[in-house]
């Protein structure tokens, strides 16, 4: 199917469009568009595993002056502003090398679905975990990461209804958001964040309102919206309300269960593993909604239960039910390795397999030999 994208926020339209037009004039014709969407991935995860290395448990920027050196948060600043610009080009470039491809779509989107959660991840070292005085709970940031990612699913739910992706607003916002809020922690130092806004309110307080305002009263209702009009114009991919509803289903479960780990967890997981239960969180999203990516790009239907739900189900039962006892953590690590890992693999398969079929190299724009 044709990809059609819609962007209709003002930030994007009149502030960065044209800063992206003047940036893709620089890359060379013979750099395929997937590898400038890779390249901004590869600079998200490192920047994410490098504050991870100075800031395992999210306390690190609770202590005063925080203990992750200024050149991080610069360095922060920098590869989210490379990878956002860098996921904005890749479209134009590949219009402009005239090698779009579905393959390319995916790619964007799928790493899009994975890097969603890192991004967040990585902001919540800025604001440093509640250590009574300063800083967010940890299910704060759980709950947060779920709206983000709910969010996501969101725009991909409706293009899977309306064939057509209507950029959420949020996302432009969100990205310069992220690169002010490290530039202004690596010039000012965390205790920006430690110390009252307004009216007894902190910048996170108010990042916090923000985002669940933006989610629950914009992009949903939007998205609702976009899907009634769609419906009205008889224009939507599917007949029953069955058909439509269906990709949020194994979205909806993973949801159900991951809440009840961290709300039934004997040893309090969440408190005791944040990151990995976190990172874990935002690869089995990204795993669920890669498989509605690409029943909305090839008109298939999703299958009821992804396959994932089964393990994740049997690790959740075994963890609430204390069958774990003190091996909760050590479970948890070793599930996460495994699920990265097959995701991964997953991924890489699917990017062979399309290029295979659609006869291209993923990385270059080289034709395939005709075997």
């Amino acid at each position: 199917s044709q990809y059609s994208a819609v962007d209709t926020n003002p930030l994007s339209v009149y502030i960065m469009q044209p800063i992206w037009n003047k940036i893709i004039k620089i890359v060379p014709l013979w750099i395929a568009p997937n590898l400038l969407t890779f390249s901004g991935f590869v600079m998200i995860l490192f920047n994410y595993f490098l504050i991870s290395f100075y800031d395992w448990d999210y306390t690190a920027s609770g202590t005063s002056p925080g203990l992750v050196p200024t050149w991080v948060w610069l360095f922060s600043a920098f590869t989210t502003f490379c990878a956002y610009a860098l996921d904005s080009i890749d479209g134009k470039h590949a219009r402009r090398t005239q090698s779009s491809t579905p393959l390319g779509e995916l790619f964007d989107h799928g790493l899009d679905s994975w890097a969603t959660s890192i991004f967040v991840l990585s902001f919540f070292s800025v604001c440093s975990r509640d250590n009574g005085k300063t800083g967010v709970s940890v299910y704060t940031m759980y709950i947060y990461l779920s709206i983000v990612l709910f969010n996501f699913m969101c725009s991909h739910w409706e293009k899977y209804n309306t064939g057509v992706l209507f950029l959420p607003w949020g996302y432009d916002i969100s990205q310069v958001v992220l690169i002010a809020a490290y530039l202004l922690t690596g010039t000012v130092g965390v205790e920006v964040w430690q110390k009252p806004l307004l009216f007894g309110y902190y910048i996170t307080d108010v990042l916090v309102i923000l985002l669940i305002g933006f989610s629950l009263f914009l992009s949903f209702p939007q998205t609702l919206y976009n899907i009634h009009r769609a419906h009205l114009k008889k224009t939507l991919k599917n007949d029953s309300l069955y058909e439509g509803l269906l990709p949020l289903v194994s979205p909806l479960l993973l949801f159900v269960l991951l809440t009840a780990w961290v709300v039934f967890s004997p040893s309090n997981i969440l408190a005791k593993q944040p990151r990995l239960f976190l990172w874990m969180v935002g690869v089995a999203f990204s795993n669920v909604i890669c498989k509605v990516i690409i029943c909305q790009m090839s008109s298939t239907r999703p299958e009821l239960f992804h396959w994932f739900l089964f393990p994740l189900a049997l690790v959740v039962y075994a963890a609430v039910s204390g069958l774990l006892g003190c091996m909760e953590e050590a479970v948890l690590g070793v599930f996460t390795a495994l699920l990265t890992a097959a995701h991964v693999h997953y991924g890489v398969c699917v990017g062979r397999q399309l290029s295979e079929y659609l006869n291209i190299y993923i990385f270059s724009l080289k034709k395939r030999v005709q075997e």
